[in-house]
C-alpha cells in the first residue's frame, strides 16, 4: 500500500472551524413563519398512537409492553417520597450528590413506567399512583440536582424558588410529566382538570419561561471559547419534547422551536467536521445521540422537513464516531470523563444508523440487543416510545461490529488502530493530542492506551465518582484528572496544566500495511517552569509485533525527568531494562507482557495507587482496587535526548 502521510495544519484547520461556524445547517432552513406552517399543530400532533388507538399499540413489541406491566405491578403501593432539603444540602456539607439523585431518578423512573403500562392495559389500575407522581414531583422545590446549583453562598446546597433556571435533571422532568399528559390527558380531567393545569403551569414556569427568556450558559460557548458540551442537546432534547407537547399556543410552540435551532446551532457549526466527541464515548450518548433525538423528533412534528440533516457529512460522522471508539464489545477509547465500559443504547444506534444509511452503525447497533427487562432507565425517556415500534426489525438486523483498523480523527486529534480490521485479535492503542480545556478535561494531552485482545494493558483510568469536587476549582486536585495519572512525563517537576494554551502541535499521523503511528508535540501542555522547547512524542503500532512509544525532545535545564505508565494489573521489575506486567483479563487468557525501556536511562519503580476517597469509588467499579503507576525516573537527565518504550509479549 502506498504510505499515506497526514499532517494537521492548524492554519486550515483555524479557518476551517470559523466557516463551519456559520453554517447554522438547523435554524438556517425556515424562518419562524414558515416554522410554524412546518410544524404540525399541537392538536393534530400524534407521534405515536393515542392511547385509545389498540390497533396502533397493538404494533407495539408485546413483549416489551408486558415488561413495563410487570415492573409496574411492583409500583402499586410505592409511597412517593418527598425529598428532604438536608438531602440537598449535602452537595455543600459532605459533597456527595448521589442520596438526593437516587431518590429524584427513582420517583421519574418509576412515574416512567406506570405511564407505559397504563398505556398497555388501558383500565385505569395505574391512573391513580400516576396522579400521585405527577403532583409528588410538582411539589418539589427543584427538579434538577444540587450538584447543578451556583455555586454560591446566595444558595448555598438550596434551590432559590423565585429564580427558576433550566439544567439537564429538570429539562428530563418536564419529558415526562409531557408524555402523561398526552397519553392519560382525558383520564386526568376526568379526575379533577387542576391535575393537567398543574403540569402546565409548573412546566412552563420552570421549563418554558426560562428558557425563552434567560441566558443558559450551555446554550453557547463559555467566556474562554469553549463550545457547549453534551448539555446543550440533551436538554435541547427535553426541551423540545415538552414543548411540542404541551404547549396549545401554536405561535409559542413555533417561537421555542425556532430559539431551540439557534441554541442547537452553537453545538453543531463549532463541531469538528470529523464527528469527534471531546467528551468520549460515554457522552456520546447525550451528545451527537441526543442531536439525532432531536432530529427524529422534529421529522416526527414536521413531516421529515428536517430529514435533510440526515445527508450533511458531520452529522454523519457525528454518529460513526461512537462505533470508530470501539476497543472491543466491551471497552471503548476513554478519555477525559468518558467511561472505559459504557452501555450502549442500541436501538437508538441502530435508528441513527438507518437515518444516515450507515450499514456498519446498523450492524453496530444490532449488536448490542438484548430483550427487554421492562426497566425504562433513567434519562432520554422518549427513545422508549420509538423502540417499542421497530423491535422486529431490529431483531432481525444484521449484527456485527465494524472494528476499522485505523482511525484518524484530525479535529479531535486522537488515532487508533489496530493488528486487524474486524477483530480485536492482537494489540490495539490510541493516542490523543487536542487541548486541556476540553469539555470533562482531563490533563492528558499526548496520553496513550495499550489493549491486547480487545482487554486493557496500559490504560486511561478516566473518572470516578463525580462528587462537588468534580466540577469545581479544586478539579486539579483530583489525582486521575492529572498528567501524572496519565502516561505521560513528569518533566522538571512540572505536570500538564489546564487551559486553552495548553495544547498540542506539530500532530501527525502516518499509515502504512506494516504499521500505523501518532506524533503530537507536547510541549505546550506544560508550563514554562518545565523547560520544554520541544516534545516530539511518536506512538507507532508495529502490526503483530508490538507498540513503541517514541520522545525526541529538547530541555532548556533538565533537573529531572520522570515517565508514567497506568495499568490495572500487578506489575514488577524484570531483569534490568524490562518491566513484567501480569497480564490477566477477566474471562480472557492470562500472560505476561514486557514494557522495555533503556536501563541506562531509568531506575524504574511500580506503586500501588492508594483508592480511599469518595471520588475513587467509581474507580474501583470500573477497574477494582488494581490501579498501578509504573514510574520511568531518569538517572542522568539531558537537555536533548530520546526515550524509547516498547510494549511487547513476553
Amino acid at each position: 500500500m502506498k504510505l499515506l502521510f497526514i499532517t494537521l495544519l492548524f492554519t486550515l484547520s483555524t479557518t476551517f472551524t470559523a466557516t463551519a461556524q456559520e453554517a447554522n445547517l438547523l435554524s438556517g432552513k425556515f424562518t419562524q413563519q414558515q416554522l410554524k406552517a412546518v410544524l404540525i399543530p399541537q392538536a393534530k400532533w400524534v407521534p405515536f398512537p393515542k392511547r385509545d388507538d389498540r390497533s396502533g399499540w397493538a404494533k407495539a413489541d408485546q413483549t416489551m409492553m408486558r415488561g413495563y406491566v410487570k415492573k409496574a405491578e411492583t409500583y402499586l403501593t410505592y409511597q412517593w417520597p418527598y425529598i428532604p432539603a438536608t438531602k440537598s444540602l449535602l452537595i455543600e456539607r459532605t459533597g456527595d450528590r448521589d442520596e438526593y439523585q437516587a431518590i429524584s431518578f427513582e420517583k421519574r423512573e418509576v412515574l416512567g413506567t406506570l405511564l407505559l403500562a397504563e398505556i398497555y392495559e388501558n383500565k385505569g389500575r395505574f391512573v391513580d399512583q400516576i396522579i400521585d407522581g405527577v403532583w409528588s414531583i410538582c411539589e418539589e422545590s427543584f427538579w434538577g440536582a444540587p450538584a447543578h446549583l451556583p455555586k454560591s453562598k446566595a444558595y448555598s446546597g438550596l434551590m432559590d424558588v423565585s429564580k427558576p433556571f433550566v439544567e439537564l435533571f429538570s429539562a428530563e422532568t418536564a419529558t415526562y410529566l409531557a408524555w402523561v399528559d398526552y397519553y392519560l390527558g382525558d383520564k386526568l380531567d376526568a379526575v379533577s382538570p387542576q391535575i393537567r393545569k398543574r403540569i402546565y403551569t409548573e412546566t412552563n414556569a420552570r421549563i418554558f419561561l426560562p428558557l425563552m427568556t434567560q441566558p443558559h450558559g450551555w446554550m453557547a460557548k463559555n467566556a474562554n471559547g469553549r463550545a457547549p458540551n453534551n448539555w446543550n442537546p440533551w436538554i435541547c432534547s427535553n426541551w423540545l419534547n415538552a414543548v411540542l407537547l404541551l404547549e396549545k399556543d401554536d405561535d409559542k410552540r413555533a417561537a421555542s422551536v425556532a430559539k431551540l435551532l439557534n441554541v442547537l446551532d452553537q453545538f453543531v457549526n463549532p463541531y469538528p467536521q470529523d464527528g469527534g466527541c471531546d467528551e468520549g464515548p460515554s457522552y456520546w450518548g447525550a451528545a451527537a445521540a441526543s442531536l439525532f433525538d432531536n432530529l427524529a423528533l422534529l421529522n416526527t412534528a414536521s413531516n421529515d422537513a428536517f430529514a435533510y440533516v440526515y445527508a450533511d457529512e458531520k452529522f454523519r460522522n457525528m454518529g460513526r464516531f461512537i462505533y470508530r471508539a470501539q476497543i472491543s464489545d466491551r471497552y471503548f477509547l476513554n478519555f477525559a470523563d468518558a467511561d472505559p465500559q459504557p452501555g450502549m443504547a442500541a436501538t437508538m444506534i441502530y435508528r441513527y444508523g438507518k437515518a444516515i444509511n450507515d450499514p456498519d452503525m446498523m450492524r453496530f447497533g444490532a449488536y448490542y440487543f438484548k430483550p427487554e427487562d421492562g426497566s425504562v432507565g433513567k434519562f432520554h425517556y422518549f427513545r422508549h416510545f420509538y423502540a417499542l415500534f421497530m423491535q422486529d426489525e431490529f431483531r432481525s438486523a444484521v449484527k456485527g461490529l465494524p472494528l476499522p483498523q485505523n482511525v484518524w480523527l484530525p479535529d479531535l486529534q486522537v488515532f487508533a488502530a489496530r493488528d486487524q480490521v474486524g477483530t480485536t485479535n492482537g494489540f490495539y492503542v490510541a493516542a490523543k493530542g487536542g487541548n486541556n480545556d476540553e469539555s470533562h478535561n482531563h490533563n492528558d494531552i499526548g496520553n496513550y492506551v495499550v489493549y491486547y485482545d480487545g482487554q486493557p494493558l496500559l490504560i486511561d483510568v478516566g473518572r470516578g465518582t463525580y462528587t462537588r469536587k468534580t466540577f469545581s476549582d479544586k478539579r486539579y486536585d483530583i489525582w486521575y484528572n492529572c498528567s501524572d495519572y496519565h502516561s505521560l512525563p513528569t518533566i522538571n517537576g512540572q505536570n500538564q496544566l489546564p487551559g486553552p494554551q495548553f495544547k498540542a502541535s506539530n500532530v501527525t499521523y502516518k499509515t502504512g500495511d506494516a504499521f500505523t503511528q501518532f506524533g503530537v508535540n507536547i510541549e505546550q501542555a506544560y508550563p514554562k517552569e518545565a523547560g520544554v522547547t520541544s516534545w516530539q512524542r511518536t506512538v507507532r503500532l508495529n502490526r503483530g509485533k508490538n507498540v513503541q512509544i517514541n520522545d525526541v525532545f529538547k530541555l532548556a535545564n533538565a533537573s529531572g525527568i520522570v515517565q508514567h505508565l497506568m495499568t490495572c494489573y500487578p506489575t514488577e521489575l524484570g531483569k534490568p531494562g524490562e518491566l513484567i506486567v501480569h497480564y490477566a483479563p477477566k474471562g480472557g487468557k492470562a500472560s505476561d507482557f514486557v514494557v522495555a525501556y533503556n536501563p541506562k536511562q531509568f531506575q524504574a519503580s511500580v506503586e500501588k495507587v492508594t483508592l480511599d476517597q469518595p471520588e475513587d469509588r467509581g474507580i474501583i467499579t470500573k477497574w477494582g482496587d488494581t490501579i498501578y503507576r509504573i514510574n520511568l525516573k531518569s538517572l542522568a537527565p539531558k537537555t536533548a535526548d530520546q526515550q524509547l518504550f516498547t510494549v511487547g509479549r513476553k
